[in-house]
């Protein structure tokens, strides 16, 4: 009898602590760290990287350094997580210190510090590399070790200052601005403003450095030759290597860098747009410079003529070759990424992908210099590829599967480090071999999709687990992959994610979430500003369609969008939202609401228009009026391609698809949502959307934030969007009490 009560009461107690997870809310999304790339250390035994604490009642997001053993462990700081924090740390090439950036001493500049390898921890304290006025960033090492190649953005008309040092320039223009009761502009060309900030006037240039400063704190005269002395690299004073009126390198928003050092330290690489009108313009090309520098003006020699983009160069170890992302059509920001070779004695550009009909994204060498590994974008997923470029004809093989970016092998050639993603956890670092046995099978590249038996991908194992204790007291559910027969009866991808708790008895309201771009997609991967898994979690179906336009199914798909917004892409969701419909019981299509931003914004617009099958819609930061649109945006190649043409010459097409055209049909309340610093997609077409409605008296609502951009990035901010959407859509869609 007391065996029975006991069993009993462990039950119990085991179905108490399965029960004891929640759904997911805002505030543990808060507490989630935001692990950037992983940095490997040169002998193989560390994985540093960056995480971002966020503090919301004090609305900031800090970054510090971490370190993890490369085999796994607990993962443990490497600075303190007081201060101003840290970013961006890279292992010199001996090991013996690191880089990394600090806003400590002020504005952001880059520091040094010693690392010991044996027990993976600083050591000392760390020293001021750059003082420049304009800030520094995005540093790398130079191969031996003795200098630095930075990022900072200058007057280039400070170079023409001879009375005066160029930074002393570069201060007394900045303090002038600041101190200044005018706050007016003068503009005299386009891209006066970009995505949410002016043009000061100022350009993103490439700085070289010696350490040597820095090292000197380190050592006292007894200690003999200084580390740097005698270099090519001036130990103290940042050399500009690229002045002029052009970035280096281009603005980005986010991946790998737009630069690299040579092997041997006696050429540079780096990405330039040199057209005379950026606005219309995705033409950036690499361009290398030799070092020692001779005399002025730097002599850089252009290495691409593509009229699409060309970036990332990144030398091979053996310094042969440069590997590099192309883009051939010009004017197009959605071409396809080509993984290209350019063979440094002979000037030869190989095409190493020339039929692998996907985006390369992220990619590494090597170390042996034979194989470049590469992430690409595949139906939901990014798994890690591998391509031999020694091969006849190369083709990428899948190597390792999942939603995966940044990869990194290790010097000895024998594990591949990345970090990952999905949609029920965010960006963690992995590991995966690179030398592990695979079953015979005979497989024909040229077959689609592009996927292979189990047995011949690496098994990635967590180097991290830095988000385990906020993560196992949640309640999540997995993607869940459809298909469906789309517009021009082709097969279209569509995602599930069920609500926490889900009981397949019981109907349910749907979130119909619609993706920006258009050019992008929905997957097995995380965010922060759209989580599905935030947006299931108050008791919500979401439905997501990657509809013609979406990446990851072929350039084809990705160009049936062009001058076709309203078409194939609107059919597509409504045909997907069908098939959900039809195919699980549990969604209760008398309570759908549909939200998008960006393009997905401009698709609600267009649904206002076009439908009346949603309780409510969502619209945030959408395109209204096409031809406004065009006026106020800065980016003009972008609405030049989609649309072909401008408003005067191509009017036609561009009222064809345009939402205020329909305003006549409006009837679905909706919620208009919109940053005053967005000027991809101007705060006044969210200010139309709001007016119309209000004027036709529909159910409407504006949510304005006076200090966001195109995104909502603030952590009180991003809260208040959260309520308010969330709120908004229960409001229309949840059973009357």
């Amino acid at each position: 009898m007391l065996r029975r009560i006991f069993l009993l009461l462990i039950c119990c107690s085991l179905c108490g602590f399965a029960q004891s997870k929640h759904p997911f809310t805002f505030e543990d999304m808060m507490q989630l760290k935001r692990i950037g790339e992983p940095s490997v250390s040169p002998d193989g035994k560390w994985v540093a990287f960056s995480a971002v604490d966020v503090n919301l009642e004090a609305n900031t997001k800090i970054s510090h350094l971490w370190i993890v053993p490369i085999g796994g462990g607990e993962p443990r700081r490497l600075t303190p997580a007081d201060g101003k924090g840290e970013d961006r740390i890279r292992f010199a090439p001996d090991g013996k210190h690191i880089l990394f950036e600090s806003s400590r001493a002020g504005g952001s500049q880059i520091w040094l510090q010693k690392f010991d390898t044996s027990t993976g921890t600083l050591t000392g304290e760390p020293h001021q590399v750059t003082y420049i006025s304009t800030e520094a960033s995005g540093a790398i090492w130079s191969p031996d070790g003795d200098g630095i190649l930075f990022v900072s953005s200058v007057y280039p008309d400070c170079h023409n200052e001879p009375h005066r040092t160029f930074d002393q320039c570069n201060k007394e223009k900045d303090d002038e601005k600041a101190n200044s009761k005018v706050k007016a502009k003068i503009f005299t060309e386009l891209l006066y403003r970009h995505w949410t900030s002016y043009f000061d006037g100022k350009y993103s240039h490439l700085f070289l450095t010696g350490v040597g400063c820095a090292l000197r704190q380190e050592n006292t005269p007894s200690t003999g030759t200084v580390p740097g002395a005698g270099s090519i690299f001036d130990p103290c004073v940042p050399v500009d290597l690229t002045p002029g009126a052009h970035d280096v390198p281009p603005f980005s928003l986010g991946g790998q860098d737009q630069y690299s050092i040579s092997p041997d330290g006696k050429e540079i690489a780096y990405t330039s747009n040199i057209d005379e009108v950026q606005a219309i313009s995705t033409n950036s090309d690499i361009f290398v410079i030799t070092l020692p520098l001779g005399p002025k003006p730097y002599k850089s020699k252009r290495i691409t003529t593509n009229p699409g983009s060309d970036s990332t160069p990144i030398y091979s170890p053996d310094g042969k070759y440069i590997a590099y992302r192309s883009q051939l059509r010009g004017g197009y920001e959605s071409d396809r990424f080509r993984l290209m070779l350019y063979e440094r004695a002979t000037g030869k550009i190989t095409d190493l992908t020339p039929n692998f009909d996907r985006w390369v994204d992220s990619m590494a060498w090597s170390p042996d210099s034979k194989t470049i590994y590469f992430t690409a974008e595949n139906e939901g997923a990014a798994p890690i590829y591998k391509i031999d470029i020694a091969a006849q004809n190369p083709w990428p093989q899948e190597l390792v599967a999942g939603f995966n970016d940044s990869p990194t092998p290790t010097s000895d050639g024998k594990m591949l480090v990345f970090d990952r993603m999905s949609v029920e956890f965010p960006n963690e670092i992995y590991g995966a071999p690179l030398e592990f046995p695979q079953c015979r099978i005979y497989w024909k590249p040229e077959e689609k999709p592009y996927t292979v038996p189990d047995c011949l991908l690496a098994k990635a194992q967590p180097v991290t687990k830095l988000n385990d204790s906020v993560l196992s007291q949640v309640e999540m559910q997995p993607l869940e992959a459809f298909w469906f027969e789309g517009a021009a009866k082709e097969k279209v991808q569509g995602f599930v994610v069920k609500p926490p708790n889900f009981d397949a008895s019981k109907k349910y309201p749907v979130k119909f979430l619609v993706h920006g771009g258009p050019e992008g997609a929905w997957g097995d991967d995380w965010s922060y500003r759209w989580n599905p898994e935030l947006f299931a979690a108050n008791g919500y179906v979401i439905v997501m369609v990657n509809f013609h336009g979406s990446t990851g199914y072929g350039q084809k798909f990705i160009d049936a969008i062009n001058g076709d917004w309203g078409g194939a892409p609107y059919q597509d969701l409504m045909l997907g939202l069908d098939y959900a419909e039809k195919t699980y019981p549990y969604i209760d299509k008398d309570r759908e609401c549909a939200l998008g931003a960006s393009y997905g914004g401009y698709a609600i617009n267009w649904i206002e228009g076009h439908t009346a099958r949603f309780k409510c819609l969502v619209s945030h930061d959408g395109m209204f009026n096409t031809q406004s649109a065009y006026g106020t945006t800065e980016e003009l190649w972008f609405n030049e391609w989609e649309f072909k043409g401008t408003p005067w010459t191509n009017r036609e097409l561009y009222n064809k698809w345009s939402p205020h055209m329909f305003a006549t049909n409006f009837k679905t309340p909706i919620l208009v949502v919109h940053g005053q610093l967005d000027y991809r997609l101007d705060v006044s077409e969210g200010f139309q959307m709001f007016t119309t409605a209000q004027r036709l008296k529909i159910p409407s609502k504006m949510l304005y934030f006076p200090d966001e951009g195109h995104w909502v990035l603030k952590p009180q901010n991003s809260r208040l969007w959260y309520q308010t959407v969330n709120g908004w859509v229960d409001e229309w869609t949840k059973p009357a009490k």
